[in-house]
């Protein structure tokens, strides 16, 4: 009988893993060359895997929610007419290869060095609630001493309210933590780490829901944005800056040429490229925004590669990168951020469209928001959120004299990391992009 191994492609520079969201065949289907197969999540971008070879697809090494290292064998297809199943056989067992399992950071690391004996299959398969336990579930929390009673009373995410790796290992992080009313405060504990004192010992608080209340379970996206912000909010202690920025100029200028470009290039002429291009300007000027941190060491970024915090129809957040944003010009940056808006639109992001950002910009004033706090997108340390751009009156100063007059003006909100961004270099920051914007060429050609 032939075999072919399917692997998990590699698909993006710095895409290590990717989690398998949903199986497209099932064990026994008839697979043909470049058909879906599988869709996986990298970080925030899904994709659909297509099949490299025809075949039946007689195993599944990994299932749904369980985490893949770029180069696994995801699957077998076999050339042969046969019949699988999704049970493991006896005769089969001793195939089963060893199963190395590496968890996330600051996770615990299992090595399972030989396959399930025939009676500990039942074990899985059998118990009191009926439900399906996988051999990592199990060998978690045995090494956790957790009952199968405890076990059978987590409440799952997976399949048919199947319990995964994640459910049980969120579960042992909140273990022992008693469920509070709405009005109690959780309690914060310290511990000292290597380079100062942090709360790592923080529980989030369980709450109980009312009678009518409804009950929403986040989805991936959600879960991972949420963990990025805690994480985020935790480490780095955020300090907001604000100016705001005369917009006349820019305003009249695009109102000038907007149906013109329309006509010439086919796509819309936003304020996001004249802004972006403001902000590179700006960092060329204060390169010390555009670093990240790694422990106490300082990593001064060579390349520019500007993050825009884009909304979804779902109401998840995403950021595709404009990669070495200080290489083009307006025209440029203005194919780039319609091209990454579209494609974020309609989930055409490929993995590398996410990865290395070096600075961010979040647009709250696409809501009417007139200014924000926006959270530093990790690892880099400063975020710029942009406000509405307002008709409002202001003092005009001419050689004649101060009069009232009715200006465009925007609030920048530039939030950073205080361990290495001091008010001084963050104040100034955003105020030279305001600068820049304000010193714009009405005149310019695009």
């Amino acid at each position: 009988m032939a075999e072919i191994e399917v692997r998990l492609p590699k698909m993006g520079e710095s895409v290590t893993e990717a989690t398998i969201t949903n199986w497209l065949k099932n064990i026994g289907d008839k697979v043909a060359i470049d058909e879906p197969l599988v869709e996986v999540a990298t970080d925030k971008v899904d994709n659909e895997l297509p099949s490299e070879a025809s075949g039946i697809l007689s195993k599944r090494f990994f299932e749904k929610d369980q985490v893949a290292q770029v180069g696994d064998v995801i699957a077998i297809l076999s050339t042969d007419e046969i019949s699988t199943t999704k049970e493991v056989s006896p005769e089969n067992i001793e195939s089963v290869k060893e199963i190395e399992v590496i968890e996330e950071k600051n996770s615990p690391v299992l090595e399972i060095t030989s396959p399930p004996t025939i009676s500990e299959m039942v074990t899985i398969n059998s118990n009191s609630s009926g439900k399906f336990f996988s051999p990592l579930v199990r060998s978690i929390s045995k090494k956790e001493n957790i009952s199968q009673t405890e076990l059978e009373s987590i409440q799952g995410s997976g399949q048919d309210a199947r319990v995964t790796k994640n459910d049980l290992l969120s579960y042992i992080a909140n273990r022992g933590t008693s469920i509070i009313s709405n009005n109690t405060k959780p309690t914060l504990t310290s511990s000292s780490n290597i380079g100062g004192h942090f709360l790592t010992n923080i529980k989030e608080p369980i709450v109980l829901p009312n009678p009518g209340d409804e009950l929403i379970e986040m989805d991936r996206m959600r879960k991972m944005i949420a963990d990025h912000m805690v994480m985020s909010a935790h480490i780095a202690p955020h300090v907001t800056s604000y100016v705001e920025a005369d917009m006349t100029k820019i305003v009249e200028w695009r109102n000038k040429v907007k149906k013109s470009f329309m006509d010439k290039e086919g796509e819309n002429i936003t304020f996001t490229p004249i802004l972006i291009e403001a902000v590179v300007k700006a960092i060329k000027d204060f390169p010390m925004v555009n670093v990240s941190i790694s422990g106490t060491t300082i990593i001064k970024r060579k390349d520019i590669n500007i993050g825009m915090a884009t909304a979804l129809p779902s109401g998840n957040l995403i950021v595709p990168v404009i990669k070495n944003a200080d290489r083009l010009n307006l025209m440029g940056l203005t194919k780039a951020v319609n091209e990454l808006a579209n494609n974020a639109r309609n989930n055409k992001l490929k993995p590398d469209d996410t990865q290395g950002g070096t600075y961010t910009i979040t647009n709250v004033g696409s809501f009417g928001n007139v200014m924000g706090t926006p959270i530093i997108n990790q690892p880099q340390v400063a975020i710029l959120a942009l406000g509405a751009i307002r008709k409002v009156p202001a003092v005009i100063e001419t050689p004649e004299g101060d009069f009232i007059g009715i200006r465009h003006k925007m609030f920048l909100s530039h939030s950073y990391d205080h361990r290495v961004v001091d008010g001084a270099l963050g104040g100034q920051f955003v105020r030279r992009v305001a600068d820049y914007l304000e010193a714009f060429d009405g005149n310019r050609e695009v």
